[in-house]
């Protein structure tokens, strides 16, 4: 057992940043390093050497905005989520990270439980989101979230190329890439019957 594993388990604690975060340097370069991270093991190969997930000045942006949401454990940011308004009733979430000196906490189950509670509340039917997969072979990070996206509900929608949806963004790839898009329902499921637990 590590010394990790014998510590007592804390709430995780998850907050939107507020606007006034956008210009506190240390939470903005926190956020924007956790994110770069976690998605340069999660996207290893996939992109040219030297290329960022994102930026100081994009996290800055995204909190100005209001769709940069912190997850805490003993006041330290251990994860984060981008959570965000689309047409046609959808909510999108993405940038998920979860420090991974926390794994197993659960904290990026609670993000996204977070964001579809966040985007249900604001009256939106649908959650989306994009995995970015490799287009001629198999990335083991991106089979694990496939996995786990589907446990919790996602089914994909359609692909599409980062070509069409984001062509600033391809010429910085190593290798052809494109985009699964999850959806899931935000709409209640049927109630359980008192004590009925779930299985």
């Amino acid at each position: 057992m590590s010394e990790t594993d014998a510590q007592p388990v804390q709430p995780i604690e998850i907050e939107p940043l507020p606007v006034t975060a956008s210009v506190d340097v240390t939470i903005m370069e926190r956020v924007t390093d956790l994110i770069n991270q976690v998605y340069a093991v999660a996207e290893d190969g996939l992109w040219i050497d030297g290329a960022a997930r994102t930026t100081v000045d994009e996290v800055a942006d995204l909190t100005r905005a209001g769709q940069i949401a912190v997850a805490r454990l003993n006041g330290r940011i251990v994860g984060c989520v981008r959570v965000q308004r689309l047409d046609g009733g959808k909510g999108e979430f993405g940038m998920l990270a979860a420090d991974s000196g926390h794994r197993g906490a659960g904290i990026g189950r609670e993000l996204v439980r977070f964001a579809e509670r966040q985007s249900r509340r604001d009256g939106l039917s649908t959650m989306q989101l994009e995995v970015l997969v490799p287009r001629n072979w198999s990335h083991p990070s991106k089979e694990f979230l496939a996995g786990w996206y589907t446990r919790i509900g996602y089914r994909i929608m359609r692909t599409g190329t980062i070509e069409e949806t984001y062509p600033a963004l391809a010429p910085l790839l190593a290798t052809p890439c494109d985009f699964v898009i999850y959806e899931k329902s935000l709409a209640p499921g049927p109630r359980r019957p008192p004590g009925d637990a779930p299985r």
